[in-house]
Parts: C-alpha cells; sequence; structure tokens
C-alpha cells in the first residue's frame, strides 16, 4: 500500500512538516509496513512559503527590505524545487506580524517592502512568481509595491506622495515610465481566497481596517482614499478595480496585481497543490491521509483539507482527515467530502493534552485510526 500524507500546520502547534512527520511515523510502526510519501500541504496564508519550499525540497533567500513602518527587517522569499519558481508572501515583509498592536495604523503602513523583494527575485533573474496575499498590515492598494519597482504617485503639484494608505486621497496621477520593465516578462500567479472588491461596504477598508488598527472614521477615510485611488487607475489604464473580485486582498494589492503585473487570481489550495505536484503523486497512491488543528465549516471555504479531498474524490481515492479537534456540528457538512473524519481531541485526550504534547497525540491518534483502517 502506498500512502500520500498531506495535512496543513496545526496552528500554534505543528507545522505542515512536524505533522507530516507525526504521521509518518505512525504509520511506519505498523505491520503493513506500507510505502509512505511525504507532502506537506497549505491553503495559500501565512507560512505557505515554507511549507511549499520544505514539500519540493527547495531553498529560502533572506533580503533586508522596509517593514510595514519602514524599518529595515530581514526577509526571505522562497525558491522552489524546480529552481525557478519563486515565492513571495506579502506577510514576509508588509504583514501585520511584524508590528506591535500600537504600531498598527494603515494610513502609514506600506507594502513598499514586498516590492523591494519582487525586485531582489528579479534581479536574481526569476521570472515565474506565486504570490501569497495574506496577513498584511497595509491599506495602500499595493502603491509601495509598486514604488519600490519604480512607479510614482504625485499629488496635484507633480510631488511624490508620503507612503501609506492615508495620502491616496491626494493621488492625480501615475508616473509608470520607470516601472520595472521584466514585470511584463514575468508570470504572477496570485494565491489568495480573499474575493472582497477593493471598495465599498465590502471591500478591503470595511472588512480588514478595523484589524489593521482603523477606527469606523479611518475605514471611511480609507474606503474613500482607494476610491480615488481606483479612479486614477482606471483613467490611466482602462482597468476598473472598484468591484473587481480579489482587489481588495492585502489591502487592495491584489488590485495592483491584476492592474499592473498581469497577475491571475487562483485559490490558494489550488495553486500549492499544483506547485507541490500533487495531482501527479495522487495518481500513484492508495490512500491520503490529512488534517489540520481545527476542522468546522470555515474549512469548506477553500482550506486544505477541502482542496485535499475535492482532488481524491476526482481521482476515486480514499482521504482520511485526522485534525487536532473537529466541530461536531459542522460533521453533516464535512462527511460527503471524506472517508473518515478523526479528532486527536476526545474521548481519551483533553484539548490541553493536545496542546501540551501535539506531536505525541497525534501520532497516537494516526496509529490508532490507521491500525483499524488497515484491518478493514
Amino acid at each position: 500500500m502506498k500512502i500520500l500524507v498531506a495535512p496543513d500546520s496545526f496552528k500554534g502547534s505543528l507545522s505542515a512538516m512536524e505533522a507530516a512527520q507525526a504521521m509518518k511515523e505512525a504509520i511506519a510502526e505498523l505491520d503493513q509496513n506500507p510505502e509512505i510519501v511525504l507532502l506537506p500541504a497549505a491553503d495559500g496564508g501565512e507560512g505557505t512559503m515554507a511549507t511549499m519550499v520544505e514539500a519540493t525540497e527547495g531553498s529560502l533567500v533572506s533580503h533586508s527590505v522596509e517593514d510595514p513602518l519602514g524599518r529595515q527587517v530581514a526577509a526571505a522569499y522562497g525558491v522552489l524545487g524546480d529552481g525557478s519558481t519563486c515565492v513571495i508572501e506579502i506577510a514576509e515583509a508588509s504583514g501585520l506580524m511584524l508590528l506591535g498592536q500600537h504600531e498598527r495604523n494603515p494610513y502609514t503602513a506600506s507594502s513598499y517592502g514586498t516590492g523591494e523583494l519582487i525586485r531582489h527575485a528579479l534581479d536574481a533573474g526569476f521570472r515565474n512568481f506565486i504570490i501569497g496575499l495574506g496577513g498584511s498590515a497595509t491599506n495602500d492598494g499595493g502603491a509601495g509595491m509598486l514604488e519600490a519597482l519604480g512607479m510614482k504617485f504625485l499629488d496635484e503639484k507633480g510631488e511624490v506622495l508620503p507612503r501609506g494608505g492615508g495620502s491616496l486621497g491626494d493621488l492625480v496621477m501615475i508616473d509608470d515610465s520607470s516601472f520595472d520593465k521584466r514585470i511584463s516578462e514575468s508570470r504572477f500567479v496570485i494565491a489568495s481566497d480573499v474575493e472582497n472588491p477593493l471598495v465599498g461596504s465590502n471591500g478591503a477598508s470595511a472588512v480588514f481596517g478595523p484589524q489593521k488598527g482603523a477606527s469606523k472614521e479611518a475605514v471611511e477615510k480609507l474606503d474613500a482614499n482607494l476610491r480615488n485611488y481606483a479612479d486614477v487607475v482606471e483613467r490611466q489604464t482602462g482597468i476598473a478595480l472598484h468591484d473587481r473580485k480579489g482587489a481588495g486582498a492585502a489591502g487592495g494589492a491584489g488590485g495592483a496585481m491584476q492592474a499592473f503585473f498581469g497577475g491571475q487570481m487562483q485559490r490558494g489550495i489550488d495553486v500549492v497543490l499544483d506547485a507541490i505536484l500533487f495531482h501527479q503523486h495522487l495518481g500513484t497512491v492508495d490512500l491520503i491521509l490529512t488534517g489540520e488543528g481545527k476542522t468546522d465549516s470555515q474549512t469548506l471555504s477553500g482550506k486544505t483539507p477541502l482542496g485535499i479531498a475535492e482532488a481524491a474524490q476526482k481521482a476515486g481515492k480514499p482521504v482520511i482527515l485526522v485534525s487536532g479537534m473537529v466541530d461536531a456540528a459542522s460533521l453533516p457538512l464535512l462527511k460527503p467530502y471524506f472517508t473518515e473524519i478523526h479528532a486527536v481531541v476526545g474521548e481519551d485526550v483533553t484539548a490541553k493534552q493536545s496542546i501540551a504534547e501535539p506531536y505525541r497525540q497525534l501520532k497516537l491518534k494516526t496509529k490508532k485510526v490507521m491500525t483499524a483502517y488497515l484491518k478493514n
């Protein structure tokens, strides 16, 4: 028997690779001695880059860039095992995790550092990019990112605007004469599950602004600023970002990627599965094992186990889910997708025990589940 082990991370407890290793050890201790393929996965959110690099035996490249407030910080981008695909997460250079609670300010936070990472990767010769848009601290429409690649955002006097979402209301013209020509030679795939438009009640500012430090009044101002930004973009490019699906991702960077990079937005899990050659492995295995920290109705919105299960169903392969916790109320919604569903927490294991020794408890549960499955 050949088993494909493809869990996501168990957030706060285990990385995707650690979870995969725990599952592998459990299976390896069984008498049947099956062949095991490790393929830790992710859904496009934070941590996706590291997971993809591990799964493809790639590497990380570190570079000093500006954080959202302009301070120097070491950030990394990933090079996949094919040696030609570059993975950049906006959270690395422009992420909320880089700021203290008191520092969150979408008026001044800029995506400039993400542009610096892209420029460094271009200098290194990369032309095939996967961009992850989760976890940003910014609401600048990706203007900082574009500025790092040569664009100028000008007010009515022709002066360059200060960085951050707070100044976009004064934008009159975008000077793209020095925009990096290598962008047009490159391919950009955007890994994002965010479908929000750029502006309006479901836009970047209204939905994500508060978690980035915006008050109710600030949300209204930031939304108006992004609307002006979108007006200028449309006037100069003919591309309307206002209501475009996914343009509101990462404070509007999703819109910039679509308008100026020719980026194609795809569901995060689909991008990851393609990049780690999941479908090629799928055809050769007898069983798939996946899991995550907590499985509930949100899993069905495009989380890793759902993407794995959908691919397994198409291939006619059984898939077993072993997660840290499973919401009992969501079971009727989840059951159609999985052959079996199991949780570490329950029966003899408490949530406290699972958090205290996640590797051991996941291994023990996996061994128990697989012993029963292989007896059938």
